[in-house]
């Protein structure tokens, strides 16, 4: 179990509280002082630490942008009390968006900033509906906390709706073919093996699964804040995983862990997962992973209150789809019985007039 004693500062980082009290971080080794955006403590922080340490993460080039231009509004959205309020993927994804908009249209003044221009916005990425929401999400979160500050007349982005949705059944489900397949070419005592069974035993999404480790448990529970929709999921450690992890290998901080030991982010987790998925013949992804587990909590009786608590849903709309086919699978197995009569009888064939051609003399 990991000690509870604080950790010593990285090296080169300080930290600073900004006018609405919200810490921010700073890499500095003889030279100008680079911000980290990540959330402190996360797989991406580090990752960008050793990025400005290896010399690969500069600082801005560009001066400070202008006041009342869309660059300078989100630099005031980004430091004020409403961003750390956003789960730590929402924060990420938002960061990627914002990253792209303010290369194309950062130096634009926010009364140019119109309807239309978000609408173009989202044309531009039409041919990806998930990215196009993302956009809107993203701008719609920047515009209604400007509006609510004053700091723009009006939001440009009420009258611009979400692309339609693709349907489908989306990601694909693990079968338990699949589970053993990929069990049989990473036996326990593998990387890969401590992988499937995070995944598979806990329910976490990928996210979430990369952060889990020692300091999360407690007497045989997990307890883990969820980065999508900021739920906090309990969560016992099942002896099937116990074993797992007692194998190993795992890293210090995290349980899932690359060749060096280190934390992984989601992004480079889901492409060495989907190596290793290849490797052993299965066509599968974390998330379709989830959907087995689902999928088997399901089918053993677990309620919606039951799946909402284990996989961090809300509203009860995902757990009543695995619920609704958990029952219309066992009530079809119970009621097959109906298809056949109790007493089978034969219908006797009415007998056939004989012609006066076919008497025998």
């Amino acid at each position: 179990m990991i000690s509870g004693m604080p950790r010593p500062r990285p090296q080169y980082l300080s930290r600073e509280v900004t006018r609405h009290g919200l810490p921010v971080w700073y890499f500095r080794r003889n030279g100008k002082r680079i911000r980290l955006r990540s959330e402190f403590g996360t797989p991406e922080f580090e990752a960008e630490y050793e990025a400005a340490r290896a010399g690969n993460l500069r600082s801005p080039k560009s001066k400070a942008p202008k006041e009342g231009t869309l660059a300078w509004l989100i630099e005031r959205y980004r430091d004020s009390s409403a961003w750390p309020l956003l789960s730590i993927a929402t924060k990420r994804q938002r960061e990627n968006i914002f990253e792209h908009v303010i290369k194309t249209a950062g130096d634009q003044p926010l009364s140019k900033i119109t309807s239309a221009t978000i609408l173009a916005g989202r044309e531009r990425r039409a041919a990806t509906p998930a990215q196009a929401r993302n956009f809107l999400d993203a701008m719609r979160g920047l515009f209604r906390w400007a509006a609510d500050a004053r700091m723009v007349k009006a939001d440009p982005t009420i009258s611009v709706k979400n692309p339609p949705r693709k349907t489908g059944p989306g990601f694909k489900m693990w079968t338990e073919e699949d589970v053993a397949a990929f069990e049989a070419r990473w036996p326990v005592g593998t990387r890969q093996r401590v992988w499937l069974d995070v995944l598979l035993y806990t329910g976490l999404r990928r996210g979430d699964a990369v952060r889990l480790g020692r300091q999360h448990i407690r007497d045989g529970v997990a307890t883990l804040k969820t980065e999508k929709g900021t739920v906090t999921v309990t969560l016992r450690i099942l002896p099937a995983l116990a074993d797992t992890l007692a194998a190993g290998p795992c890293g210090d901080l995290t349980f899932i862990a690359g060749e060096s030991g280190h934390p992984l982010t989601k992004e480079s987790f889901g492409n060495m997962f989907r190596k290793a998925c290849r490797l052993a013949g299965v066509p599968g992804s974390a998330h379709g992973l989830r959907k087995i587990a689902a999928t088997r909590s399901a089918n053993s009786g677990a309620t919606v209150a039951q799946l909402e608590a284990i996989f961090g849903w809300k509203g009860g709309a995902m757990a009543s789809l695995y619920t609704r086919e958990a029952d219309r699978r066992r009530l079809a197995l119970e009621a097959m019985h109906t298809l056949e009569n109790e007493k089978r009888t034969s219908i006797v064939a009415p007998k056939r007039k004989v012609r006066q051609s076919e008497r025998k003399d």
